[in-house]
């Protein structure tokens, strides 16, 4: 078949080929438990994630193509929208529920970005606009699963916030493209959509706090490894003044967001 290279991503730049209906993609050591994982989520009525076909013999993911759009940095209009926002959210939601009812123990799983308390649900961990299918304006996929694990549902949620609300100060968040907007209100929004609770939303603030320290460290650990994507990525946003910025921009923000949720 003829293939066809699939633009985005960081680790996988150049990597990600779509060969007819499916996309072949660099394996990991936790490919396989990925792959059982999206089985039992399909067979548990859940299809908003790539079907998995298999492993080939050198060791690439071979997985069913979403049909569908994914908005990449400087990312379009329609994808900054409140419905757009919601639409994530409850595709998460949806995730997080048929994944209740599958087995996710004895497991091998990332835990570069996982929950490190653990938890009962199948969480992607890494749930920004480049790693969602629309159609129509609408998520109705989930792609690249490489850091999912077990974990609570709002750390998945706080994650997903942290990106795609976005909790991110101006600077930072404009060289993505995004535009100024009512971010608190958007936290708002998510929670809303998801019906997160009183308690649910006292620790949606307070993970975020802890996912915006994990992606620092998770970028700094790569970059420090030396690979291309992410020292490219850590130039072009500035390097360690990005980070830096974004924990001082918290520390006086997060009264806002707090309020929000209140």
């Amino acid at each position: 078949m003829p293939e066809e290279v699939l633009h985005g991503g960081v680790a996988n730049a150049g990597a990600v080929i779509r060969s007819g209906q499916h996309v072949l993609r660099p394996g990991n050591p936790h490919s396989a438990s990925i792959h059982r994982a999206l089985d039992a989520l399909h067979a548990a009525g859940f299809e908003g994630a790539s079907r998995p076909v298999g492993i080939e013999p050198d060791g690439r993911e071979r997985l069913e193509f979403i049909v569908g759009e994914v908005p990449l940095p400087p990312y379009p209009e329609w994808a900054q929208s409140d419905d757009v926002l919601v639409s994530i959210t409850e595709l998460m939601k949806s995730l997080h529920d048929a994944s209740e009812t599958i087995d996710l123990s004895g497991d091998r799983w990332s835990d570069e970005m996982a929950d490190p308390s653990g938890g009962p649900v199948f969480c992607h961990n890494d749930v920004c606009l480049e790693n969602v299918v629309f159609r129509d304006d609408e998520a109705v996929g989930l792609i690249d699963f490489d850091f999912a694990a077990p974990g609570r549902r709002v750390f998945d949620l706080a994650s997903f916030a942290r990106m795609c609300v976005p909790v991110d100060d101006e600077i930072n968040s404009a060289k993505n493209g995004w535009v100024r907007s009512d971010r608190p209100r958007r936290l708002r929004l998510v929670a809303d959509s998801y019906g997160l609770n009183a308690a649910g939303r006292s620790d949606l603030i307070d993970l975020l706090a802890a996912s915006i320290a994990k992606g620092g460290e998770f970028m700094l650990r790569h970059v420090e490894a030396g690979e291309p994507g992410f020292v490219t990525m850590w130039n072009q946003m500035g390097g360690m003044e990005r980070f830096d910025r974004r924990r001082g921009w918290w520390a006086t923000a997060r009264a806002a967001f707090e309020d929000a949720l209140s």
